[in-house]
């Protein structure tokens, strides 16, 4: 109990240091349970550092909480959302305040039911070079430079699941924001309603021969009982 008294003075002279370095820091911000400064606003007003905010439910959209960093008032890093009983219902990735990246979506029970890539522009060059196939001999590879005119485009591989079974139902794959490849029923590697019509049973014709050949046998078969 004394180690503990004595050590008291220091942590609390601690909580008050780090609350006068931040509130001459900040315009801004708010304590967690531990003493922690989150949401932060500097004082030429930019989120700055851990930040977590709540939607509540709008014109029957379902509302939300999300927690990540701000870094000069854009989201940087890996950020969290869950839906307002506290189920992980998505995680993202940010660079320059843009989706970069994988994404995760899930249902309320944890099923993951869609991955996204997206690739986020520098705002500060929104030029990017890129390796593509020549136009007079794709066996050669040649750099190309690209203008892209949104700060965030899809670019990779979308997967849509089965949440239940956690199988791929569908893919599609993006390049700097256009659709190169779609697969669906990944499972049977043909489209679903191809996959529907392999499975009818198509009635077989016999040949003419074969059915007199039957006709005849029968007819014997009779005659000797």
């Amino acid at each position: 109990m004394k180690s503990f008294i004595s050590f008291l003075p220091i942590l609390i002279l601690s909580f008050v240091c780090s609350f006068e370095t931040a509130a001459q820091t900040f315009k801004s911000y708010q304590l967690t349970s531990k003493g922690d400064t989150i949401n932060r606003i500097d004082k030429t007003d930019r989120k700055q550092g851990p930040w977590i905010a709540r939607f509540e439910e709008l014109r029957g959209e379902p509302g939300f909480e999300e927690e990540g960093y701000y870094l000069n008032d854009k989201k940087e890093g890996a950020w969290r959302k869950f839906n307002l009983d506290g189920d992980l219902i998505g995680e993202e990735f940010y660079r320059w305040g843009n989706r970069n990246g994988k994404q995760q979506y899930f249902t309320r029970n944890g099923g993951l039911y869609r991955e996204e890539s997206w690739k986020a522009m520098n705002p500060l060059n929104p030029y990017d070079t890129i390796i593509v196939p020549d136009l007079d001999n794709p066996n050669v590879m040649v750099e190309k430079i690209i203008k892209q005119e949104s700060a965030e485009v899809r670019h990779g591989l979308w997967s849509y699941f089965d949440p239940s079974s956690g199988r791929v139902v569908k893919t599609e794959q993006f390049f700097y924001g256009k659709l190169e490849g779609l697969k669906t029923d990944i499972s049977s590697n043909i489209p679903t309603d191809t996959a529907k019509a392999k499975a009818v049973p198509i009635p077989k014709t016999k040949p003419k021969e074969v059915e007199a050949f039957e006709k005849s046998k029968k007819q014997k078969t009779k005659a000797k009982t």
